[in-house]
């Protein structure tokens, strides 16, 4: 293999890289806690985008509670971010082998 080659494998390789940062980007996600009672929607970044809380578990005497809801559903929801965005990154490397760890974009 020569270097033009190489240089032409490195631009569709960027260019796929912008592509799927992108769709990651637009993708939405939704955590959830307390069996659906907080939801939180957030992008493929990581961005929050909305909340929602059941009425039923805003009590003045107890927002510890609600407080630990809303932190267990942003957990859930940037979980499912990273899965989400590991996979579309995986698709994209398919037979590279890079090493444990190793995240793109750099």
């Amino acid at each position: 293999m020569n270097i033009n080659q190489l240089m032409k494998q490195a631009q569709v390789m960027q260019k796929k890289m912008q592509e799927a940062q992108e769709q990651i980007e637009q993708m939405e996600v939704t955590g959830t806690s307390g069996g659906g009672m907080v939801s939180i929607v957030m992008n493929g970044k990581g961005a929050a985008k909305s909340i929602k809380i059941d009425p039923k578990v805003i009590d003045a005497t107890d927002k510890e509670m609600l407080e630990d809801l809303i932190v267990a559903a942003i957990n859930d929801a940037k979980a499912k971010s990273e899965e989400e965005s590991g996979k579309k990154m995986s698709d994209l490397t398919g037979g590279l082998n890079l090493p444990a760890g190793f995240k793109m974009p750099f």
